[in-house]
């Protein structure tokens, strides 16, 4: 056990350089429950965050980063649910969610079948609480005029770095089948032995013919 006065073998604090705009991780993403309750819109058990000073609405995301050159680093957005300025921003946070459901879930973002269309849809908020996805990192302005790390991308399996990232297949289409190989029957060196020739019988009449 160290001593409390001596921190010598304490680790160094880690770097809080950002991480480069592009890079593309695999997160854990969790909400921070504001307590805001809309039934009507479906918004249960405290996850939404209401903004006091515009009336906004969003779920207050932080992502932690799971492998990697910049594992365990956390980066911190905000997930649009309602702006009174009219529905550019909740369509942003629902086109959000359904990459990082076709994400987390391998779903191509094309495939329109029933189970790619049930994989897109959630009880609550509570299934989007831990989840784990593909992202792209994005750097923006915080409210100092300081460059932070955001989210604001998820990246789905038809993405390139999607594979490697996730550890999953990608969706590159399978090769034709080669063509089958066919084989000219091989010739004969010799003519075939001819069958031998059966001896004709006399050709005789019936008595009742004679």
């Amino acid at each position: 056990m160290s001593n409390w006065n001596d921190f010598n073998d304490a680790e160094q604090q880690p770097s809080f350089d950002l991480i480069p705009k592009g890079t593309v991780v695999k997160l854990r993403m969790t909400i921070k429950p504001g307590g805001h309750d809309n039934a009507e819109q479906g918004w249960t058990g405290g996850y939404a965050t209401e903004s006091f000073d515009t009336g906004s609405v969003y779920l207050a995301c932080e992502f932690v980063v799971l492998e990697g050159e910049y594992a365990k680093r956390k980066l911190w957005s905000n997930v649009g649910l309602h702006s009174a300025k009219g529905p550019a921003w909740g369509n942003m946070g629902r086109s959000f969610i359904r990459a990082v459901l076709n994400s987390a879930r391998g779903v191509h973002p094309q495939d329109n079948s029933p189970q790619a269309a049930a994989a897109r849809r959630i009880r609550d908020f509570n299934d989007l609480d831990g989840i784990e996805f593909v992202a792209k990192v994005d750097v923006e302005k915080d409210t100092k005029g300081e460059n932070k790390n955001v989210i604001k991308q998820a990246i789905e399996p038809d993405h390139r770095d999607y594979a490697a990232a996730m550890g999953r297949p990608s969706y590159a289409p399978s090769p034709a089948p080669a063509p089958a190989v066919t084989h000219a029957p091989a010739m004969p060196t010799q003519p075939p032995a001819q069958p031998p020739q059966r001896a004709q019988a006399p050709v005789t009449k019936p008595a009742w013919a004679q």
